[in-house]
C-alpha cells in the first residue's frame, strides 16, 4: 500500500471516529459533563503511557522539561483542549449536537481569522469573501437561536487556538497528548475524588459496561488524534482540508437523524451560509496550492546590448 493511500486511510479513520463520538459520549449518560471530562483526562494519560512505554520513548520527558517556554506552551494547550472537551461534551449531553457540528463547520473560518489577528496574515480577497459570509451565518443563527451560538462558537475558537499553540509547539501527536493530559490529570484525579466523597460519581455504581466505557474513554480520545498524526504526515494539507468536514457532516446526521434536535428553516439557512463560505474557502485553497506546485517558468536572460 503505497503512502498517499495510507494516509487517506489514516484521515478517514480519525474523521470517521470523530464524526459518530456523539454516539460514544451518550452512552455514557448518567455520568455528568465533568465527571466524563475528567476521565478523559485520566484514562487518556493511562493509555498514551502505556503506549510510549510500548515504543520505548520516555525520554522526550527530560528533553521538554530544559525549554521552559515549551512547558509553558503545553500549559495553554491543555487548557484550552480542556475547554474543547468539556464544551463538546456538555453541548452533547445537553441534546445540542447540532450546535456542536456547526463549530466545526467554521473552525476552519476561525484559523484563518486568527493567522490575521495574531499571526499577522495577509488573505486573498476570496479569503475575506469567505469570512464575510461566514460571519453573515453567525448572524442568522444569533436570530434563529434567539442568542449568540456560544457553544459553537467557543468549540471553534478553543480548537483553533489549540491548533495554533500546537502548531507553535511542534510536539508529536502521542507526546503532545500525553504531557497536555497529565498537566489536566491532577485536577482531574482531585475532582473525581470529591466525587466519590459525596457519593455522586458513576463510576462503578452504574453498571460494568458503563465503567468500562468511561475506562475506554482514554482510547477513544488518543486513536483518532494519533490516526490525524499518520495522516498529516502523508497526505497534502489539501487533501487533509477536504476530508476535515467529514466529521461535522457525520455530527449533524447525528443530531438531526439520530436524534432528533430540531432544524428549523431559519438554522438551516444559517448553516447553509456555513457551507457556502466553506466552499468559498475551499475552493480559494486547492487553487492556490495547485499554482503554488506548479514550475515556474525560469525569467530568460536580458540581452546584452
Amino acid at each position: 500500500m503505497t503512502s498517499l493511500r495510507l494516509g487517506y486511510l489514516y484521515g478517514l479513520g480519525a474523521y470517521l471516529l470523530w464524526g459518530f463520538f456523539p454516539l460514544y459520549l451518550k452512552l455514557l449518560r448518567p455520568a455528568g459533563p465533568l465527571e466524563i471530562l475528567a476521565h478523559r483526562i485520566v484514562w487518556s494519560v493511562v493509555f498514551v503511557a502505556l503506549l510510549l512505554a510500548a515504543l520505548r520513548n520516555v525520554g522526550f520527558l527530560r528533553a521538554l522539561l530544559r525549554r521552559p517556554w515549551a512547558v509553558a506552551g503545553i500549559v495553554a494547550a491543555a487548557a484550552l483542549i480542556a475547554v474543547n472537551w468539556g464544551t463538546y461534551i456538555y453541548g452533547v449531553n445537553s441534546d445540542r449536537v447540532v450546535e456542536t457540528a456547526l463549530g466545526y463547520f467554521i473552525n476552519p473560518l476561525v484559523v484563518v481569522l486568527l493567522g490575521v489577528t495574531v499571526l499577522r496574515e495577509r488573505l486573498r480577497a476570496t479569503q475575506w469573501v469567505a469570512l464575510g459570509i461566514g460571519a453573515s451565518a453567525v448572524v442568522v443563527l444569533t436570530v434563529d437561536y434567539g442568542r449568540l451560538p456560544w457553544l459553537a462558537l467557543t468549540l471553534a475558537f478553543s480548537f483553533a487556538g489549540y491548533g495554533l499553540v500546537k502548531k507553535r509547539l511542534g510536539l508529536p501527536a502521542a507526546e503532545g497528548l500525553f504531557v497536555e493530559s497529565a498537566v489536566l490529570a491532577l485536577p482531574a484525579l482531585g475532582y473525581l475524588a470529591w466525587l466519590t466523597s459525596r457519593a455522586e460519581s458513576t463510576f462503578g455504581h452504574v453498571s460494568a459496561g458503563h465503567t468500562a466505557l468511561l475506562v475506554l474513554a482514554g482510547a477513544a480520545t488518543a486513536t483518532p488524534l494519533l490516526l490525524f498524526a499518520g495522516a498529516t504526515n502523508r497526505l497534502p494539507l489539501s487533501s487533509l482540508g477536504m476530508i476535515q468536514y467529514l466529521a461535522p457532516i457525520l455530527q449533524l446526521g447525528c443530531g438531526v437523524l439520530i436524534f432528533h434536535e430540531p432544524m428549523p428553516p431559519a438554522r438551516l439557512a444559517g448553516f447553509a451560509l456555513v457551507w457556502l463560505a466553506l466552499v468559498v474557502f475551499t475552493a480559494d485553497a486547492v487553487r492556490n496550492a495547485r499554482q503554488s506546485r506548479r514550475p515556474q517558468t525560469p525569467k530568460q536572460p536580458a540581452p546584452i546590448a
